[in-house]
């Protein structure tokens, strides 16, 4: 009983990992890394200072999600993250949800 509980244990966190893999992948293949990195900020916030700054909110979500695609301003300093249409809502999804896991 221990070790298949330790097996499962074992095949989640690959499991994660490898969707976090993904996700960063994907971050990379959108360009969102160009301006973005996951500890520092760059020209735009840190990802784990985004989700620190949306820990907590129910909208965070689908509020990221319409950041993504159509862009913002104002929340972060004075540069304008612009819009990214080649994102699709599930993508954008995804990319938030792996955000809002950063710590």
């Amino acid at each position: 009983m221990k070790r298949s509980m330790m097996v499962a244990a074992v095949f989640a966190s690959a499991l994660v990992s490898q969707a976090a893999m993904a996700s960063a992948d994907l971050a990379k293949a959108k360009n969102c890394m160009a301006c973005h990195a996951v500890a520092n900020k760059l020209v735009g916030p840190a990802y784990k200072d985004v989700a620190a700054k949306y820990a907590g909110q129910k909208d965070a979500e689908s509020k990221l999600v319409a950041k993504v695609i159509k862009g913002g301003a104002g929340v972060w300093g004075a540069i304008p993250m612009p819009a990214n249409p080649q994102v699709s809502d599930a993508e954008a999804r995804t990319l938030v949800k792996w955000i809002l896991a950063q710590k």
